[in-house]
């Protein structure tokens, strides 16, 4: 039997404001456990949750970012449960009446097709506090740093169908949160983290299958894992005459498994009702047009316009404006050199391969705009070739200065001079009488042992260019 997957994504997003969702507490990250953690996040008697405004400005510019309803009227709920990190016994979150009601999101998917993903909603609500196991010996410690800190919490449609597409919609996610502004999206913080729910049916049946959610994912790679293993799980089950049963289930990386954790609530566990210390949020068109000027080039448009500015391929140009600091370094670039073909491919290509190996961001680059914009210059002036451009790079890399020192330090500067060239060429032909005969027989290919011998010669300072036009006329003689 066949079998297609269905996904949903529940996508937490911390909001970066500076102050608590309810309260004016820090949400620092490192803070010594249990310092940011006040009598009103807590719910002590007495005190009264005041929302904070700049959480519902990122909220209603995400919805706007995404096309999606904005609640004019909104309301939080209590979300009763009860955990060890959570102090308050329930949850303020929002249910019938979000911030956020209906939008999209365009996905470019690895073929390069593009797929639209609905967002069913995003709502805001608070952060629990966290459990801590591993240095209190088969007792749990509790930090309640975290309690209070304002999330966006975006759901998607189950419109999802396999664990690359999910991948590309959280990247997606990230990249359009990071333009917004609304939250630095580190997963290793836990700023944005993810619960995959995913189901599997027959091909061609409408009805859905019974889901398992995976909860708090917090890794791109770690989802298609813990998608896949799923999918992978279910399929087993109903084909060995087993059911799936709705459930909360974890990931394990180390196992590379996912496990039961409890069964999976439905609404009606949490008995919402509406909090009541919480008046509704009304907002007019005014407000909502006010944060739409403050919205900015968002990726889908610079895309578009690195494609009709600077001639970038569609390829070139998605690399490029899917993270904000590449694009901004990229264009800091070209505003040095003029040249946005040779600086797309240095800095999607040369530049992207040593920040991967040396696992560090583009903003840390040893590297400059400044630095790199110089380099390209001394391409395009014919100072050096590409090839010795490449160890320009690496001595930049390694901190030795600018091209420009670079190149005369270590004497790289490109040989233009056309009669010092003719001369390498003339000797490369006398030297090599037997090759000679065989390319003015018409073995052309021999042309590039040419070349090389001269680029040899000439520790590759020869302009390849001029080599080439040279070689061609002697060699036709």
């Amino acid at each position: 039997m066949e079998w297609e997957t269905v996904i949903g994504l529940e996508v937490h997003v911390q909001l970066a404001t500076n102050s608590k969702l309810f309260s004016g507490s820090s949400i620092e990250f490192g803070a010594e456990p249990n310092t940011q953690a006040s009598i009103y996040d807590l719910a002590l008697p007495g005190t009264l949750p005041v929302l904070n405004k700049e959480a519902l400005k990122m909220a209603v510019k995400f919805g706007l970012a995404v096309d999606a309803e904005i609640g004019m009227k909104s309301v939080f709920d209590r979300k009763n449960y009860f955990y060890p990190d959570l102090p308050k016994g329930y949850q303020t979150s929002q249910l019938d009446f979000p911030t956020v009601g209906k939008g999209s999101l365009d996905v470019t998917l690895q073929d390069g097709s593009i797929k639209t993903i609905g967002i069913t909603r995003a709502h805001m609500e608070e952060d629990a506090g966290k459990s801590l196991h591993e240095d209190f010996h088969g007792e749990t410690g509790i930090d309640l740093n975290r309690a209070g800190t304002p999330l966006l919490e975006i759901v998607s449609e189950p419109e999802i169908r396999s664990a690359g597409e999910a991948v590309a919609y959280l990247k997606k996610l990230h990249s359009l949160i990071l333009y917004l502004g609304i939250s630095d999206g580190d997963m290793s913080k836990g700023n944005m983290r993810c619960d995959a729910n995913v189901s599997v049916r027959p091909k061609g049946e409408t009805e859905f299958g019974t889901r398992a959610e995976i909860k708090n994912i917090n890794s791109f790679k770690f989802v298609e894992k813990a998608i896949n293993i799923e999918v992978e799980r279910q399929i087993d089950l109903l084909e060995d005459g087993g059911r799936v049963v709705q459930e909360t289930r974890l990931y394990d990386s180390e196992k590379n498994e996912t496990r039961s954790m409890r069964s999976k609530e439905v609404a009606n566990d949490y008995r919402y009702f509406p909090e009541p210390d919480l008046l509704p949020i009304i907002i007019d068109q005014a407000y909502i047009e006010e944060i739409r000027t403050t919205l900015p080039e968002l990726p889908d448009a610079k895309r578009q316009r690195f494609i009709d500015q600077y001639k970038l391929s569609e390829y070139d140009a998605l690399v490029l404006a899917n993270d904000l600091t590449t694009a901004s370094y990229f264009e800091d670039v070209v505003a040095v050199c003029g040249n946005a073909k040779l600086s797309a491919n240095w800095v999607s290509v040369d530049l992207q391969a040593y920040l991967n190996e040396a696992e560090i961001p583009i903003s840390e680059s040893p590297v400059t705009p400044e630095l790199l914009g110089g380099l390209i210059n001394k391409i395009t002036d014919n100072t050096i070739s590409s090839k010795i451009a490449k160890t320009v790079f690496e001595a930049m890399l390694a901190g030795e200065g600018d091209a420009e020192k670079i190149i005369k330090t270590k004497g790289l500067k490109q040989v233009t001079d056309s009669g010092a060239i003719e001369a390498m060429v003339e000797a490369v032909i006398a030297n090599n009488p037997e090759q000679v005969e065989q390319y003015r027989s018409g073995k052309e290919k021999v042309f590039g042992f040419f070349v090389g011998q001269i680029m040899k010669d000439s520790k590759g300072k020869a302009n390849p260019a001029q080599v080439n036009q040279i070689l061609k006329d002697k060699l036709s003689n």
